[in-house]
């Protein structure tokens, strides 16, 4: 699942007409260059959540056959947060686990290799698995410790969530279908009962929140090519 439903308010006034997943680096939405990443790791049936213009995202994106992929679309009336957006695409995403990261994120994370996190969620022995990162200065409290491969809310050295993440849908059982709700909060319970797993990744990761940030991805990948 991709999550595409949020405002960007950061993001302003870039955001007041074109949705911040459609916002351009390099010459490609920041979308795309993260579908094109997930269909390179196996990961060909995407779930995309739409709020703020997301008709302009299902214009873009479509059915996903021009990335080898299937495309199926979440649509929410007003942005459900991140539990809430999940929760609310359930019916989409069946009762295996599931691999969701933001749409404004991007990284050079082996995607594939969360794989192994998804068989073990498969197991029942944990409810998720979540990817961090070392804290960029915009985050420097960071927002969870990690501990012999797993989360923790307050032992240890912090990093800072990265937006990907894979999830047992009876995470999200109890949130009612169109309920506003945040991940982070949704995670305290199962974290403090040792049910979280997590990996630190050492690589590159942008969380594109901001114009400069946007301004600064897109001058590394110039550099790149």
């Amino acid at each position: 699942m991709i999550l595409a439903a949020g405002r960007g308010e950061r993001m302003r006034p870039l955001t007041d007409r074109m949705p911040k997943p459609l916002l351009r680096v390099a010459g490609k939405p920041l979308i795309v260059w993260l579908m094109e990443r997930l269909v390179r790791a196996g990961l060909t049936e995407v779930v995309v959540n739409v709020s703020h213009l997301g008709a302009l995202i299902e214009t873009e994106m479509g059915n996903g056959t021009r990335f080898g992929a299937e495309i199926a679309y979440s649509r929410e009336p007003e942005a459900l947060g991140t539990a809430g957006g999940i929760a609310h695409a359930l019916p989409l995403l069946g009762d295996r686990p599931f691999v969701v990261v933001n749409g404004d994120v991007y990284s050079d994370f082996d995607l594939a290799s969360l794989m192994g996190a998804a068989s073990r969620l498969s197991r029942g022995e944990l409810l998720a698995h979540l990817v961090v990162v070392d804290n960029p200065n915009h985050h420097a409290a960071g927002d969870f410790c990690l501990n012999d491969g797993r989360i923790s809310a307050r032992s240890g050295r912090r990093f800072t969530f990265s937006g990907i993440g894979v999830y047992h849908p009876v995470l999200f059982a109890g949130i009612a279908p169109g309920t506003r709700y945040q991940l982070a909060t949704l995670l305290r319970e199962p974290i403090a009962r040792g049910k979280v797993s997590g990996e630190h990744h050492r690589g590159l990761w942008i969380d594109v929140g901001t114009p400069q940030r946007l301004a600064m991805l897109g001058q590394m990948l110039a550099n790149q090519k």
